[in-house]
């Protein structure tokens, strides 16, 4: 999967994408289609310290814990967060740029 940080293409309106770039941004756009992963990121950059461990994200989404770190990873792969091990948590953190990116592509 292609990371969202390395979408570099001209908007969208400016001008014709080529198929690599609308391939790009169509990646970019599926790993946010999912609302559990916008909740996610919005969750996570909610929290006190901008950051969160999946045991602080499974009850306000009412998912297992599985399942939240299926999205975390997915989230992950593409750029969009990145994962910080302490001990045996780990810690996520949203990536502004990447979505910064992909907010100037739609533009």
């Amino acid at each position: 999967m292609k990371t969202i940080a390395k979408l570099a293409c001209p908007p969208l309106l400016a001008g014709a994408l080529t198929g690599a770039e609308a391939d790009r941004a169509a990646a970019a756009l599926k790993v946010l289609a999912e609302p559990a992963r916008l909740r996610l990121l919005s969750l996570i950059q909610a929290q006190p310290e901008g950051e969160a461990c999946v045991c602080h994200l499974t009850e306000p989404l009412g998912l297992s814990q599985p399942t939240v770190s299926h999205h975390l990873k997915v989230l992950l792969e593409a750029g969009l967060v990145e994962r910080e091990q302490r001990g045996s948590w780990a810690y996520f953190r949203v990536l502004p740029e990447p979505l910064s990116a992909l907010r100037d592509v739609l533009a």
